[in-house]
């Protein structure tokens, strides 16, 4: 089945060197540290902001705000309010967040499980 949806009618094979191939900002987002590292972070099931950013050790509150809105807008998680006081708010991978974990989850093991071949930084 050929999708209408327009974005995909504008990326073939190889048109993420092109500059004007909408891939472009998926790969700028999925390619992101931080990003990587919540969506990983989310793969065992939901989270509540205050557990993020305790497992996400070295980010910021405003940093790992941009990054979830980021990965909402893309809808990679969604987003939950319980009403509450104070206000409860989880994250959790959506099916499309799940389906980009994968490639992701074998970056951080082939990482994890190189690091010594790289120069020390």
């Amino acid at each position: 089945m050929v999708s209408t949806h327009p974005r995909h009618s504008l990326c073939t094979p190889g048109d993420v060197y092109r500059a004007d191939c909408p891939c472009r900002g998926l790969l700028d987002l999925l390619a992101d540290k931080w990003s990587a590292l919540v969506l990983g972070a989310l793969e065992t099931g939901p989270l509540r902001f205050g557990a993020l950013k305790a497992r996400l050790q070295g980010i910021s509150p405003k940093v790992l705000t941009a990054v979830l809105r980021r990965l909402e807008d893309a809808e990679l998680l969604s987003r939950t309010v319980y009403p509450a006081v104070p206000l409860h708010v989880e994250y959790e991978l959506t099916e499309l967040g799940y389906d980009a974990c994968v490639p992701l989850a074998a970056l951080r093991r082939w990482v994890e499980a190189n690091v010594e071949r790289f120069p020390a930084r």
